[in-house]
């Protein structure tokens, strides 16, 4: 099946979202040097959704980064992780013509529909998106967030690897059918065999990362068919 493209899932899937401003004449530049997305095509209005990594590979944030003006960006993350979203912007930026500021997300603001989520298959930092720990090949994400064109990058390097030699991570994100009464962090079972672990639980339907080696559930791929 063709997942839904992020821009189709409700606003309700998506949640509340902090958002880290990064504006000045070196935004563009810096930012490409650091996200795994090809800022270079985006027009003002254009939007797009990309990781910033650890040198090592590993997830330190997943943000939907958007063009709103000649040197000014919007990268808007999951309500609470703003200030290590910006903080990893900030890392390696040294003598660099541009600002870096956080606006949080409205304490008013409608909270996420976590049933929407799991059903949409839709990752969330904290659950399936653990900074420091995740790796991009296991999330669904690398087809929206990825580019494999572009120059280089923090934490490219595992990515390429994986991508250039067709690498399945050892375990990756599945929608699955659980019984009611399923809790997180329980295992996922394969012929009574513990195979995962439940990241998140809505009634009946869950998701939870499976080894590869198992067939048990729906692997979450956005931006791809299969």
């Amino acid at each position: 099946m063709m997942e839904p493209t992020p821009d189709d899932l409700p606003r309700s899937v998506l949640g509340p979202r902090d958002v880290v401003v990064v504006e000045g004449p070196d935004a563009m530049t810096y930012l490409h040097s650091q996200v795994s997305q090809d800022l270079r095509p985006m027009a003002v209005g254009d939007r797009a959704w990309t990781f910033l990594l650890e040198p090592t590979g590993k997830v330190a944030a997943f943000a939907r980064i958007a063009r709103v003006g000649d040197e000014r960006f919007e990268l808007d993350t999951d309500a609470g992780y703003g200030e290590s979203l910006l903080a990893r912007v900030n890392r390696f930026k040294i003598r660099v013509a541009a600002e870096s500021t956080l606006v949080p997300a409205p304490v008013d603001a409608d909270p996420r529909d976590e049933a929407a989520r799991v059903a949409a298959g839709w990752p969330a930092l904290g659950p399936e998106l653990v900074p420091g720990e995740t790796i991009p090949a296991a999330t669904g994400l690398t087809a929206i967030a990825v580019s494999f064109t572009k120059g280089c990058y923090p934490g490219q390097e595992l990515v390429e690897r994986m991508d250039s030699r067709a690498a399945e991570a050892p375990r990756s994100l599945r929608r699955l059918a659980v019984p009611e009464g399923t809790q997180v962090g329980m295992p996922v079972l394969d012929d009574g065999e513990p195979v995962g672990e439940i990241t998140s639980v809505a009634g009946t339907a869950a998701l939870g990362y499976v080894k590869r080696t198992s067939a048990v559930g729906e692997a979450v791929a956005f931006g791809r068919s299969g």
